[in-house]
This record gives structure tokens, C-alpha cells and sequence, in this order.
């Protein structure tokens, strides 16, 4: 039996929210089991805060606040840097994400958010 991948997204609903949602669905890999969480229900709110997330949209992969979450919003490189789309075969370690020369961020918050 093959271990999955456990994505949690945390989510208040807003368009931004389904946004990172939509892009999570897209790069999930089939290893993948993505949790969407409303942080509307108090037990949701818990579990965020002892991940510490402190603004929503937010992942965690395998438990643990993606490193884009902490405070500057969801980076889908950064998520793929982490884990995401990668079978646990695939160790993270092994495969980075290189920013793009000249892009934009893609997270949704700066650093004031």
C-alpha cells in the first residue's frame, strides 16, 4: 500500500481562497490526498493555529505550514519545493524549485498582509 501525500488547505472561503483551492487541485498528483478545511469551524481554527497559520488561504503538507504560508501568502513554487505534486518517493530534498528570473510572486499577500 502506498503511503499518501496529505495536503491541507485552509480556506475562509473568499475568491482568493478557492483560487489557491483550484491551484492545488490542478498540481496535486495522483499520491496526493488534498483536505480542504473551513476555518469557519472552531476544531479547524485549532488545528491552524497549532500549525501557525496566521492568514488564510494557507497549505500544510505532511503536517507541516508550506514555507510560503507563514506570512507572505501561497507560492505554487514554494509548494512545489515542499512536496507538492511529488509522489513520497520523490524526496523534496532532491528536487528544487528555482525561482523564475524576472517573475512576478504569485503569492496573493505581501508582506503586510
Amino acid at each position: 500500500m502506498m503511503t499518501k501525500r496529505k495536503i491541507e488547505v485552509f480556506s475562509a472561503g473568499c475568491t482568493v481562497c478557492e483560487d489557491v483551492i483550484e491551484m492545488i487541485k490542478r498540481a496535486a498528483c495522483p499520491s496526493c490526498e488534498v483536505t480542504l478545511h473551513d476555518m469557519n469551524d472552531i476544531n479547524v481554527a485549532k488545528r491552524a493555529r497549532d500549525l501557525g497559520v496566521r492568514s488564510v488561504p494557507a497549505v500544510a503538507i505532511d503536517g507541516r505550514l508550506a514555507p510560503c504560508c507563514t506570512g507572505a501568502g501561497v507560492d505554487e513554487p514554494a509548494l512545489r519545493a515542499a512536496g507538492l505534486g511529488q509522489s513520497l518517493a520523490d524526496s523534496p530534498r532532491q528536487r528544487t524549485a528555482a525561482p523564475r528570473r524576472g517573475a512576478a510572486s504569485t503569492g496573493f499577500f505581501g508582506p503586510n498582509a
